[in-house]
């Protein structure tokens, strides 16, 4: 019989590609289903937070310098870690959510093909959201959609794989970055993501994953004046107050979706903006 003594992991932030402790010190317990211990994550302050929107801002010039394909296989190469790793991040669900091993198993299949399914739109998405236009002259004129910047995300909570899944892939899928605030109670399932960007190809400050208490950290996260944009799909009956904050600084604003199902570019189109070319015909 072993007396050896399990070695138990504290689940750090993810920030500029670095496992980082707050800066505080502070940390908190997460449970599983049953109430009963199941971690120790780090808890993010609010300097924390202004240090991950800094490296995301940082990162972000050379993510959308990337062309569009080669975006596209650094997704996909996330979707390579996680697929690898699905067992360990099934086991995540399984406890976070309190469902049966095989649904969970099932639910980490949907969240690595909706990875794979935002890899394939980032050379599309220029074709979709954008064109040629007709002008009276000799000249080419075309609309392409380009980032917003600096998008902040506040992660579901009742689809901890998924759900984050979905709300940070299709920003950067389009070329923004992300701090994205992981789900309070049931953070795991994210940031083991988040630890997997960190080591497939996403430059370090493109995905920030941070974990805390909501009240603490989402009102910063829409006040933040170097923040373009807020997806509140997580915010739950705060959603109205959150985006009135965030309507201080004119961010874009992508609001829960009374209906399930995000098969269509709504996340794609929500983080981009239209830019304008002109160009002579030549000879």
């Amino acid at each position: 019989m072993s007396d050896r003594i399990d070695v138990r992991k504290t689940y750090k932030l993810v920030v500029k590609g670095a496992f980082v402790r707050s800066e505080s010190g502070r940390s908190y317990e997460v449970t599983d289903a049953t109430g009963a211990f199941w971690a120790n994550v780090a808890q993010a302050s609010r300097k924390d937070l202004r240090e991950a929107v800094v490296a995301a801002r940082g990162a972000q010039r050379s993510w959308w310098a990337m062309t569009a394909y080669n975006r596209g296989q650094v997704l996909y190469r996330l979707a390579e870690m996680a697929e690898a790793r699905r067992a360990e991040l099934a086991e995540h669900v399984a406890v976070a959510e309190g469902i049966d091993p095989v649904v969970a198993s099932d639910a980490v299949a949907r969240g690595i093909d909706r990875i794979v399914w935002y890899a394939g739109w980032t050379d599309k998405v220029a074709q979709v959201l954008g064109g040629a236009n007709p002008v009276a002259g000799p000249y080419f004129n075309f609309s392409l959609p380009v980032p917003c910047g600096v998008v902040g995300v506040i992660a579901p909570t009742d689809s901890s794989f998924e759900g984050f899944v979905d709300a940070v892939l299709a920003p950067l899928a389009t070329g923004n970055t992300v701090v994205a605030l992981a789900s309070e109670t049931r953070p795991t399932p994210a940031v083991l993501l988040g630890e997997m960007s960190a080591t497939a190809d996403l430059p370090g400050g493109v995905l920030n994953v941070l974990t805390g208490r909501r009240d603490e950290l989402a009102p910063v996260l829409c006040e933040h004046e170097d923040v373009d944009g807020v997806d509140l799909d997580g915010a739950d009956e705060t959603v109205g107050a959150l985006a009135s904050l965030a309507a201080g600084s004119i961010k874009r604003v992508l609001r829960p979706r009374s209906s399930a199902g995000d098969g269509d570019v709504r996340r794609l189109r929500a983080f981009v903006e239209t830019s304008t070319v002109w160009h002579t015909i030549g000879q």
